[in-house]
């Protein structure tokens, strides 16, 4: 039988891992809105005077309609997020819209600094994502269903449907991130040197090239 010391140890460790894991630090007031014009660097916003703080710094309607789908993709996320919700900093949340045309995607990405969990508001998607192990977890998905996207692994969302689908994502990060595996790797500036992705592709140069001249700005 373990000694109540023993308990407490295993209590306090408990409790150790439960605060360490959590996206953001925690706040340390009752509010800090951000103040987004400010030149000051820190980790997240520094806070507006409270004296200036009114009830817009936490409202928005800005996922209130649908997006427009008609992109390389057929899909747009719309964020609700530290950005736009000043009123978020510190808080340690955010939301965002998805909405996909009929056959959109959500191409591979990650969210460096959050769990993502998506509510699918209108259609159907198949969803999934890929463990360090290389293991792909994907399901189907309808309207009223809920998923969860561990924080930092590789996931998609597939609009296979006829009619256009969205969801609501909630994050557990003011500003979670994303970087799209495709956008990152053949469009970042300055670029990926081409022997280094077709050897890690395990293709030519002349095809990473081509794949390169996608995901330029367009003109």
């Amino acid at each position: 039988m373990a000694s109540p010391t023993s308990f407490l140890s295993l209590l306090a460790v408990v409790a150790f891992f439960l605060i360490t894991v959590s996206a953001d630090p925690d706040m340390l007031q009752d509010l800090c809105v951000a103040d987004l014009s400010s030149g000051i660097k820190v980790n997240g916003f520094p806070c507006k005077d409270a004296a200036n703080v009114s009830s817009l710094d936490f409202f928005s309607q800005g996922i209130a309609n649908p997006g427009l789908t008609n992109n390389t993709f057929g899909a747009l996320v719309t964020g609700a997020n530290v950005m736009t919700i000043p009123g978020l900093n510190t808080l340690g949340v955010s939301l965002a819209r998805i909405d996909y045309a009929p056959r959109g995607l959500n191409p591979p990405h990650t969210h460096p600094r959050a769990t993502e969990v998506v509510y699918v508001l209108e259609g159907t998607l198949d969803v999934g994502f890929l463990t360090t192990a290389n293991r792909l977890i994907s399901q189907s998905l309808k309207k009223g269903d809920v998923f969860a996207f561990p924080r930092g692994l590789v996931h998609f969302q597939k609009n296979n449907g006829r009619v256009p689908a969205s969801v609501i994502a909630a994050f557990n990060s003011q500003l979670p991130g994303t970087q799209s595996l495709g956008a990152t790797l053949f469009g970042s500036t300055p670029p990926v040197p081409d022997e280094i992705l077709s050897q890690a592709f395990q293709t030519t140069p002349r095809i990473v090239k081509n794949i390169k001249s996608r995901f330029q700005p367009k003109k």
